[in-house]
């Protein structure tokens, strides 16, 4: 792999992907159509609150029938950018496989850092573990991805009665290793800095103990992302199940479409079916 010189190139997504306006714009426009969908249904409860502030809200997408389990969906946007509702239409597949779904909107940087970020999910998990009973599978993309993998490290902020609950985590397109984020402009955002970056890279970190995690990243993403996965197989992989899945003709933005199918692999991964 070629040498990194220009950082914010190495993590730019929308320049390298034909359509990507159209693709985020439809985003919201699919989630809302899922959301109706459920709630003329019956079966979504709308921003559950997790903590005190507006943005600590989840959305419960429920299955028909009792759950066989609670997946959780986070979603990405270099933790500053988009909220959960943007993504509901991603709970489709788990939904539609038995499994109620909770997706979380979190505070984003700089009104928060991306260690309180971590503690939010952390909070999200435990409310929607105590609505659902059963196993806890956990995905997120992009700064999701790294947001699940941080779920399940050692200094997880999960609730310890939840640990013996957690089955399997997906991170999608993540990033484990946050210390080259310093070398971009969105360190202003993110007011991240070397200790930060160390205490909240999974790569740095020890799994928990039966960890089970896929890293999963496109195939035509940019060389950084797929480099972020990767590593991950060396940095855990002594002490976790880990698998790593290159999905062929996916970029960065279409990568997570296949959770809106309950029979794609992605799905099935996660749910470890």
């Amino acid at each position: 792999m070629d040498t990194i010189t220009d950082w914010d190139d190495a993590y730019a997504n929308r320049a390298y992907i034909k359509d990507a306006g159209i693709i985020v714009d439809q985003w919201p426009v699919d989630a809302k159509t899922f959301r109706d969908e459920l709630s003329q249904q019956g079966r979504m409860r709308a921003d559950v609150a997790y903590g005190p502030h507006a943005r600590n809200r989840l959305d419960l997408f429920l299955p028909e029938g009792k759950p066989k389990g609670l997946a959780v969906i986070v979603h990405g946007g270099y933790w500053m950018l988009f909220d959960g509702k943007g993504f509901s239409h991603l709970a489709k597949g788990a939904v539609e496989q038995g499994f109620a779904v909770a997706v979380p909107t979190y505070v984003l940087c700089p009104e928060a850092r991306i260690s309180d970020i971590t503690k939010q999910i952390g909070d999200a998990i435990s409310v929607a573990a105590g609505e659902v009973d059963g196993p806890i599978h956990l995905t997120g993309h992009s700064a999701g991805g790294h947001l699940v993998s941080r779920m399940v490290s050692a200094t997880s902020p999960v609730a310890p009665n939840l640990l013996s609950r957690l089955r399997k985590t997906v991170s999608i397109s993540g990033v484990h290793d946050l210390r080259p984020l310093i070398n971009t402009k969105m360190v202003e955002t993110l007011k991240l800095d070397t200790a930060e970056a160390d205490r909240e890279s999974p790569a740095l970190l020890r799994p928990l103990p039966e960890t089970d995690i896929t890293f999963w990243v496109g195939a035509d993403e940019r060389p950084e992302f797929v480099r972020q996965t990767t590593l991950m197989e060396a940095a855990w992989g002594s002490d976790a199940v880990v698998e790593i899945t290159i999905e062929p003709a996916k970029h960065h933005f279409s990568v997570i479409e296949g959770l809106t199918d309950h029979n794609h692999a992605l799905v099935r991964s996660l749910l470890a079916l």
